[in-house]
């Protein structure tokens, strides 16, 4: 075996590509890989449908069907330590990368439990799925610990052998935080400001008490509807502590009502029987060989690489794909590892054979788009970018609804400087309106909305990105054009300063994928 190759498979905590059997399980919102069993891999998918069917019910808010690739892709693989190795962070046991037509999350190898609570490796990935889905459905900010409470609530989630779910169970994996953990005050949980200047150093109960206070008010019947209450008047801009005590009462009160609450030997849960579930239909499929081999170099690559990392995959891409000249799935990988490695004529020839093979391959026309891309912009070449286009073009004939032909159509008048036209505007914002969970995408359809002199608008779609829980450069960054909108009359053709913005208002750097 090449060696790189045989260190990129114990990088991954795998067995070496060739013994791997691989899987692809497709489903209306998931699309999952793994190299397990088959009945394990149909299993895991069936949960994780019938996980968001319950959400929807539960919160009686319905996320749209999203198109084919622009579905959350699940890659599952290795161990806690694989996922460490990954990411980058020892604290890490799964990640979730929320992206427009690329949402990816990385979790631990399927381990499925009927009637009993959830392996701590399916708790992440439900907990992010729920990030996920309420992004998705929720078009105002969250305060953090809602945001957190409300995805550790449906985490707990497990899944029953008569095809049931059971929603809101005691957050077992939340116990020792309880005990052990830096106690955090209902003022500081309820208000970010509160919290940021009195945590100490130390790992705290954030977590565990945000689950403990939204299942408290979800489950608590002399509390009904102050969650919703409480909600609204966070969606109408009140900040998050004075809304609480509106719709909460005295905070003191409600403190001593948790403690007390916590001390209960038993809780309420969710139970919806299986004729309240809707699970869609599961596609499985069998990776061939070629593709097979490419799973462990794919996953690197899409986790994210430098110049050097992609140097050294784009070898062992090249070295696999001369064995299986003809498949596409080989040849689409070989494409992504010679863009990644900036080698953008490359990556063209790669895609150009993939879809000669087969004319529908997505992440073909999605690779070649992006070498193109590349090349116009080095070229600086007239009409450049109408070449560039011509990928996104046909994808969209194949999958209307897919985000990054609408996303490239409206950059293409950027990067060109020239004024957007009104169809390219419209598709920016139809972009942002079907990935939601894509922060920076948001960020760039405001600052379009500003432009347009839609104020209002721009705000609020600006506001929950000042709230991201985990915060960061992009959160700072949204948090200054609300600020700066707050004194802009709607009407007014607002622009921020070329400085701040640069010349493409499109964000390619993303920060980092959140891993909580």
């Amino acid at each position: 075996m090449n060696i790189r190759l045989a260190l990129c498979a114990a990088f991954l905590g795998l067995a070496a590509p060739a013994q791997a059997d691989w899987y692809e399980a497709s489903s209306e919102h998931f699309v999952i890989y793994a190299d397990d069993g088959e009945k394990d891999i149909r299993e895991f998918a069936t949960n994780l449908e019938r996980y968001h069917s319950a959400m929807e019910f539960i919160t009686g808010r319905q996320s749209e069907t999203p198109s084919p690739s622009n579905r959350l892709t699940i890659f599952a693989v290795g161990n806690s330590n694989t996922m460490r190795k990954l990411s980058g962070d020892s604290m890490v046991a799964g990640f979730y990368v929320p992206r427009a037509g690329a949402a990816r999350a990385f979790v631990q190898n399927i381990r499925n439990r009927s009637g009993s609570y959830p392996d701590f490796s399916v708790v992440v990935l439900l907990h992010e799925y729920a990030h996920h889905y309420m992004m998705s459905t929720t078009p105002y900010a969250m305060p953090r610990w809602l945001s957190e409470g409300g995805a550790e609530f449906f985490a707990s989630t497990s899944f029953e052998s008569d095809g049931s779910v059971k929603i809101g169970r005691p957050a077992q994996h939340r116990a020792g935080d309880l005990a052990y953990a830096e106690r955090v005050k209902l003022d500081a949980l309820l208000d970010a400001d509160i919290y940021e200047k009195t945590r100490g150093r130390q790992y705290d109960q954030f977590y565990a008490r945000s689950w403990l206070l939204y299942h408290y008010l979800a489950f608590e019947e002399s509390r009904k509807g102050q969650l919703q209450d409480y909600l609204v008047r966070v969606a109408k801009g009140e900040k998050s502590i004075q809304a609480a005590e509106a719709a909460f009462g005295k905070l003191d009160d409600l403190q001593r009502d948790l403690d007390r609450y916590l001390r209960q030997r038993r809780m309420m849960t969710f139970l919806l029987p299986p004729d309240r579930i809707k699970v869609s239909r599961i596609d499985l499929r069998r990776l061939p060989e070629g593709e097979a081999k490419m799973m462990d170099l794919r996953i690197v690559s899409q986790r994210g690489v430098g110049r050097e990392e992609a140097l050294e995959l784009v070898t062992d891409a090249r070295a696999i794909a001369s064995k299986y000249p003809d498949d596409p799935g080989v040849l689409i990988a070989l494409a992504e590892a010679e863009f990644d490695a900036g080698y953008s004529d490359a990556a063209i020839a790669a895609a150009d054979r993939a879809l000669a093979l087969d004319p529908r391959q997505v992440n073909a026309y999605v690779q070649k788009g992006y070498a193109l891309f590349r090349k116009a912009e080095e070229s600086g070449e007239k009409g450049a970018f109408n070449a560039a286009i011509a990928p996104f073009t046909a994808l969209n004939k194949i999958e209307n609804d897919h985000p990054l032909p609408l996303i490239y159509y409206y950059r293409k008048f950027i990067e060109e400087g020239a004024e957007p036209t009104e169809n390219a505007r419209h598709a920016l914002e139809r972009a942002s309106q079907i990935a939601p969970f894509d922060q920076p995408l948001a960020l760039n359809a405001a600052l379009m909305l500003a432009g347009e002199g839609k104020i209002a608008l721009a705000r609020s779609k600006l506001h929950p990105l000042t709230s991201n829980p985990h915060g960061g450069t992009l959160s700072e960054v949204a948090a200054k054009y609300h600020a700066a909108l707050e004194a802009v009359e709607e009407g007014t053709l607002w622009q921020p300063n070329a400085e701040d913005v640069g010349k493409a208002q499109i964000i390619e750097a993303r920060d980092p994928a959140a891993t909580d």
